[in-house]
């Protein structure tokens, strides 16, 4: 049937003869190469043929190469990453080591500076309630702390032991609103007492209104309570205000930031004093 189908197409039968024809000739005809003409048409198609796969060959290695590359650069960059963290922890802990130094250093200073047998005590913990500023240092009866010694750091005076145990004792902030402390202004010599309100400020209380009183003044302790030695900072005064009864009214800035405290240093032999008293006006 096939065959009998051809015969009827005599067209398609011609041009099957013609290309048979010429791939006979094709065989026997050179190329200016000296190559067989058929030879050379056939390495030129599959010449391209290989070309256009090595092009996808060398497209699909780039791609992959490049994912590659991709995938080691996160991984490197995750490796740097964590290499800054470390850095960065390490970076603390030399800067608190250093800050830690720095402290203690001004603590043997303050020590060599007074001149007093002092005991030095790391603050390990704030106060239990709210409504007393309280903090709790890691030195007690066993180091020979008692109620009613000083507690001073390099910035000025923290406060007063109120409750030793063996190894630990709670201070007595001398912002609580239970603390009071005898004063003087360092410039004019004016004494009077500062009190502690609960707040971050203190009130120099029993100073006359016709006192030499000023903004920036130094306030210091004057020794006459039996506790603080003389001479210890308190603060500066930050305002001045007319009062009543004769007296002015003084807000005190203290000179302890209490928010950052950490190690100070007790009185253990506190100078002589007298009982706190009014100076009256």
């Amino acid at each position: 049937m096939a065959i009998a189908d051809i015969r009827q197409r005599p067209g398609v039968l011609f041009v099957s003869a013609i290309l048979l024809h010429v791939v006979i000739i094709s065989t026997q005809v050179n190329a200016p190469s000296g190559r067989p003409l058929l030879s050379a048409l056939t390495f030129g198609v599959v010449g391209e043929v290989q070309r256009a796969s090595m092009g996808v060959v060398r497209g699909v290695q780039g791609a992959w190469g490049g994912y590659v590359a991709l995938h080691e650069v996160q991984e490197e960059n995750a490796r740097l990453e964590q290499q800054v963290q470390t850095l960065q922890v390490r970076l603390q802990e030399q800067r608190a080591m250093a800050e830690r130094a720095q402290s203690l250093r001004q603590l043997l200073e303050l020590r060599e500076r007074a001149g007093l047998d002092t005991v030095a005590a790391e603050v390990i913990a704030g106060p239990a309630s709210p409504d007393f500023r309280t903090v709790t240092i890691d030195r007690g009866s066993r180091e020979g702390l008692a109620a009613d010694m000083s507690v001073i750091s390099p910035a000025g005076v923290v406060g007063r032991v109120i409750q030793p145990s063996a190894r630990a004792a709670i201070v007595q902030l001398i912002v609580d609103r239970n603390a009071a402390a005898g004063a003087l202004i360092e410039r004019s010599r004016v004494q009077g007492v500062v009190l502690g309100v609960g707040s971050e400020t203190l009130q120099l209380e029993y100073v006359s209104d016709t006192a030499d009183v000023q903004p920036g003044d130094l306030v210091v302790t004057s020794g006459i309570d039996g506790i603080h030695p003389k001479g210890f900072v308190i603060g500066t005064v930050d305002r001045v205000d007319a009062g009543t009864n004769g007296f002015h009214v003084i807000a005190v800035r203290p000179a302890v930031d209490f928010s950052r405290l950490e190690e100070v240093l007790v009185v253990v032999t506190p100078p002589p004093g007298r009982a706190l008293t009014d100076p009256g006006p």
